[in-house]
Protein backbone atom coordinates (compact mmCIF):
# COMPACT_ATOMS: atom_id res chain seq x y z
CA UNK A 1 0.00 0.00 0.00
CA UNK A 2 2.50 2.73 1.08
CA UNK A 3 4.35 1.49 -2.01
CA UNK A 4 1.74 2.36 -4.02
CA UNK A 5 1.01 5.35 -2.56
CA UNK A 6 4.84 6.83 -2.85
CA UNK A 7 4.79 5.30 -6.64
CA UNK A 8 1.43 6.84 -8.00
CA UNK A 9 1.20 10.03 -6.07
CA UNK A 10 4.10 11.64 -8.13
CA UNK A 11 1.79 10.95 -11.01
CA UNK A 12 -0.67 13.29 -10.01
CA UNK A 13 -1.22 16.37 -11.69
CA UNK A 14 -0.79 18.71 -8.79
CA UNK A 15 2.20 17.17 -7.40
CA UNK A 16 4.47 19.44 -8.46
CA UNK A 17 2.87 22.16 -7.09
CA UNK A 18 2.48 20.08 -3.79
CA UNK A 19 6.01 19.21 -3.88
CA UNK A 20 7.33 23.60 -3.89
CA UNK A 21 4.76 24.04 -1.48
CA UNK A 22 5.39 20.89 1.16
CA UNK A 23 8.70 19.50 0.35
CA UNK A 24 10.97 22.53 -0.60
CA UNK A 25 14.61 21.89 0.32
CA UNK A 26 16.07 24.99 0.02
CA UNK A 27 13.30 26.46 2.32
CA UNK A 28 13.67 23.54 4.68
CA UNK A 29 17.47 24.05 4.68
CA UNK A 30 17.16 27.43 5.38
CA UNK A 31 14.22 27.09 8.79
CA UNK A 32 15.32 23.58 9.80
CA UNK A 33 17.73 25.11 12.32
CA UNK A 34 15.24 27.60 13.65
CA UNK A 35 12.85 24.56 14.08
CA UNK A 36 15.57 23.24 16.22
CA UNK A 37 15.96 26.08 18.47
CA UNK A 38 12.39 26.32 19.12
CA UNK A 39 11.82 22.68 20.03
CA UNK A 40 14.26 23.24 22.63
CA UNK A 41 11.07 25.32 24.72
CA UNK A 42 9.12 21.69 23.38
CA UNK A 43 11.54 20.10 25.74
CA UNK A 44 11.79 22.50 28.49
CA UNK A 45 8.07 22.70 28.61
CA UNK A 46 7.97 19.04 28.75
CA UNK A 47 10.76 18.51 31.45
CA UNK A 48 9.09 20.77 34.02
CA UNK A 49 5.19 19.96 33.17
CA UNK A 50 6.27 15.42 33.23
CA UNK A 51 7.78 15.87 37.37
CA UNK A 52 4.12 17.87 37.72
CA UNK A 53 2.22 15.25 36.42
CA UNK A 54 3.20 12.57 37.92
CA UNK A 55 3.33 13.72 41.51
CA UNK A 56 -0.11 15.07 41.28
CA UNK A 57 -1.56 12.09 38.91
CA UNK A 58 -0.08 9.91 42.19
CA UNK A 59 -1.98 12.57 44.52
CA UNK A 60 -5.01 11.73 42.56
CA UNK A 61 -4.58 8.22 42.61
CA UNK A 62 -3.90 7.70 46.54
CA UNK A 63 -6.91 9.63 46.38
CA UNK A 64 -9.50 7.40 44.94
CA UNK A 65 -8.10 4.69 46.89
CA UNK A 66 -8.62 5.87 50.11
CA UNK A 67 -10.95 3.48 51.47
CA UNK A 68 -11.56 5.05 55.22
CA UNK A 69 -15.10 5.99 55.52
CA UNK A 70 -13.82 9.82 56.90
CA UNK A 71 -11.82 9.56 53.99
CA UNK A 72 -14.70 9.91 51.19
CA UNK A 73 -14.92 13.46 50.49
CA UNK A 74 -11.31 12.58 49.19
CA UNK A 75 -12.05 9.98 47.34
CA UNK A 76 -15.23 11.61 45.43
CA UNK A 77 -12.87 15.02 44.70
CA UNK A 78 -10.60 12.27 42.84
CA UNK A 79 -13.14 10.86 40.73
CA UNK A 80 -15.02 14.12 39.89
CA UNK A 81 -11.35 15.67 39.48
CA UNK A 82 -10.67 12.65 36.73
CA UNK A 83 -13.79 12.40 35.11
CA UNK A 84 -13.66 16.29 34.30
CA UNK A 85 -10.49 16.16 33.01
CA UNK A 86 -10.45 13.14 31.22
CA UNK A 87 -14.02 14.43 29.44
CA UNK A 88 -12.54 17.99 28.57
CA UNK A 89 -10.19 18.05 25.23
CA UNK A 90 -7.06 19.52 26.53
CA UNK A 91 -7.34 22.02 23.50
CA UNK A 92 -10.66 23.67 25.58
CA UNK A 93 -8.43 23.47 29.32
CA UNK A 94 -5.45 25.45 27.06
CA UNK A 95 -7.87 28.12 26.15
CA UNK A 96 -10.01 28.35 29.69
CA UNK A 97 -7.27 28.32 31.67
CA UNK A 98 -4.36 30.16 29.30
CA UNK A 99 -6.70 32.80 28.46
CA UNK A 100 -8.87 32.99 31.53
CA UNK A 101 -6.68 33.11 34.82
CA UNK A 102 -4.63 35.62 32.55
CA UNK A 103 -7.78 37.61 32.27
CA UNK A 104 -8.12 38.72 35.90
CA UNK A 105 -5.28 40.90 35.58
CA UNK A 106 -2.61 39.80 37.57
CA UNK A 107 1.05 40.69 37.46
CA UNK A 108 3.50 39.67 36.25
CA UNK A 109 4.54 36.31 36.13
CA UNK A 110 1.60 35.20 37.56
CA UNK A 111 0.13 36.16 33.80
CA UNK A 112 2.35 34.50 31.72
CA UNK A 113 1.04 31.70 29.36
CA UNK A 114 3.86 29.58 29.70
CA UNK A 115 2.75 29.55 33.47
CA UNK A 116 -0.91 28.79 32.87
CA UNK A 117 -0.02 26.59 30.03
CA UNK A 118 1.45 24.71 32.28
CA UNK A 119 -0.88 24.66 34.59
CA UNK A 120 -3.41 23.23 31.86
CA UNK A 121 -1.28 20.35 30.64
CA UNK A 122 -0.65 19.43 34.08
CA UNK A 123 -4.78 19.34 35.07
CA UNK A 124 -5.49 17.20 32.15
CA UNK A 125 -2.16 14.60 31.91
CA UNK A 126 -2.66 14.34 35.56
CA UNK A 127 -6.39 12.72 35.46
CA UNK A 128 -5.00 10.24 32.84
CA UNK A 129 -1.55 9.66 34.94
CA UNK A 130 -3.86 8.90 37.72
CA UNK A 131 -6.42 6.04 36.36
CA UNK A 132 -2.86 4.31 35.26
CA UNK A 133 -2.14 4.59 38.63
CA UNK A 134 -5.61 3.45 40.00
CA UNK A 135 -5.13 0.81 37.45
CA UNK A 136 -1.87 -0.94 39.02
CA UNK A 137 -2.87 -0.04 42.37
CA UNK A 138 -5.79 -2.40 41.89
CA UNK A 139 -3.75 -5.13 40.19
CA UNK A 140 -1.61 -5.79 43.07
CA UNK A 141 -3.51 -8.92 44.88
CA UNK A 142 -5.45 -7.71 48.09
CA UNK A 143 -3.29 -10.95 49.64
CA UNK A 144 -0.59 -8.53 50.20
CA UNK A 145 -1.82 -5.64 51.54
CA UNK A 146 -3.52 -8.15 54.04
CA UNK A 147 -0.76 -10.02 54.82
CA UNK A 148 1.15 -6.39 55.58
CA UNK A 149 -1.33 -5.43 57.85
CA UNK A 150 -1.01 -8.87 59.92
CA UNK A 151 2.32 -7.85 60.39
CA UNK A 152 1.68 -4.73 61.65
CA UNK A 153 1.83 -2.34 58.83
CA UNK A 154 -0.18 0.85 58.60
CA UNK A 155 -2.35 1.44 56.12
CA UNK A 156 0.60 4.17 54.60
CA UNK A 157 2.95 1.70 55.52
CA UNK A 158 1.44 -0.76 53.43
CA UNK A 159 1.01 1.54 50.69
CA UNK A 160 4.36 3.00 50.91
CA UNK A 161 6.53 0.22 51.03
CA UNK A 162 4.46 -2.56 49.53
CA UNK A 163 1.24 -1.31 47.50
CA UNK A 164 3.28 1.65 45.33
CA UNK A 165 6.58 0.15 44.56
CA UNK A 166 5.12 -2.84 42.24
CA UNK A 167 2.06 -0.61 40.92
CA UNK A 168 4.55 1.95 40.56
CA UNK A 169 6.99 -0.50 38.10
CA UNK A 170 3.32 -2.39 36.56
CA UNK A 171 2.46 0.68 34.62
CA UNK A 172 5.88 2.29 33.66
CA UNK A 173 4.68 0.86 30.03
CA UNK A 174 1.22 2.81 30.24
CA UNK A 175 2.60 6.13 31.19
CA UNK A 176 5.58 6.24 28.86
CA UNK A 177 2.89 6.20 25.96
CA UNK A 178 1.12 8.90 28.11
CA UNK A 179 4.17 10.88 28.06
CA UNK A 180 5.12 10.71 24.56
CA UNK A 181 1.34 11.98 23.65
CA UNK A 182 2.48 14.76 26.76
CA UNK A 183 5.20 15.26 24.04
CA UNK A 184 3.83 16.81 21.06
CA UNK A 185 0.72 18.21 22.98
CA UNK A 186 2.96 20.76 24.19
CA UNK A 187 2.35 22.11 20.68
CA UNK A 188 -0.90 23.13 21.40
CA UNK A 189 -0.03 25.38 23.80
CA UNK A 190 1.39 27.65 20.99
CA UNK A 191 -2.38 28.55 20.65
CA UNK A 192 -1.98 30.99 24.09
CA UNK A 193 1.17 32.64 23.17
CA UNK A 194 4.40 30.27 23.48
CA UNK A 195 6.38 30.47 20.58
CA UNK A 196 7.66 26.76 20.34
CA UNK A 197 7.82 24.67 17.06
CA UNK A 198 4.51 25.08 16.32
CA UNK A 199 4.14 28.54 16.01
CA UNK A 200 7.73 29.11 14.90
CA UNK A 201 6.76 26.56 11.82
CA UNK A 202 3.76 28.86 11.89
CA UNK A 203 5.90 32.13 11.34
CA UNK A 204 7.76 30.81 8.83
CA UNK A 205 4.94 29.41 6.58
CA UNK A 206 3.49 33.30 7.09
CA UNK A 207 7.33 34.60 5.80
CA UNK A 208 7.68 32.34 3.02
CA UNK A 209 4.41 31.40 1.85
CA UNK A 210 5.04 27.97 2.00
CA UNK A 211 4.02 24.77 4.33
CA UNK A 212 7.49 22.90 3.96
CA UNK A 213 7.95 24.55 7.61
CA UNK A 214 5.44 21.79 9.28
CA UNK A 215 7.07 18.85 6.92
CA UNK A 216 10.65 19.79 9.27
CA UNK A 217 8.37 20.43 12.57
CA UNK A 218 6.62 17.05 11.80
CA UNK A 219 9.67 15.31 11.08
CA UNK A 220 11.66 16.40 14.31
CA UNK A 221 9.11 15.11 16.69
CA UNK A 222 9.32 12.15 14.84
CA UNK A 223 12.60 11.70 15.58
CA UNK A 224 11.61 12.07 19.27
CA UNK A 225 8.80 10.14 19.66
CA UNK A 226 9.16 6.53 17.37
CA UNK A 227 12.50 6.07 19.49
CA UNK A 228 10.58 6.93 22.79
CA UNK A 229 7.10 4.76 21.52
CA UNK A 230 9.92 1.59 20.57
CA UNK A 231 11.06 1.73 24.27
CA UNK A 232 7.85 1.89 25.68
CA UNK A 233 7.18 -1.49 23.78
CA UNK A 234 10.39 -3.10 24.87
CA UNK A 235 9.36 -2.63 28.56
CA UNK A 236 5.85 -3.40 28.02
CA UNK A 237 7.50 -6.98 26.33
CA UNK A 238 10.12 -6.99 29.06
CA UNK A 239 7.08 -6.96 31.64
CA UNK A 240 4.84 -9.31 29.56
CA UNK A 241 7.97 -12.00 29.97
CA UNK A 242 8.67 -11.37 33.58
CA UNK A 243 5.54 -12.39 34.31
CA UNK A 244 4.90 -15.47 31.84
Amino acid sequence: MLAAIVLLVPLAPGWPAVKKSFANGEVFAKTFPGLLDAFLLDIAIFAWSAPLIFAAGLIVALMRDARAPALYPLRLLGIVYTDVFRGVPVILVIYLVGFGVPGLGMPRPWNSPYLWGTVALVLTYAAYVAEVFRTGIESIHQSQRAAALSLGLSESDTMRYVILPQAIRRVVPANMNLFIALQKDVALLSFIGPVEIFRQAGVYKSLLANFTPYVGAALIFLAVTIPATRYADHLMAKQLRARS
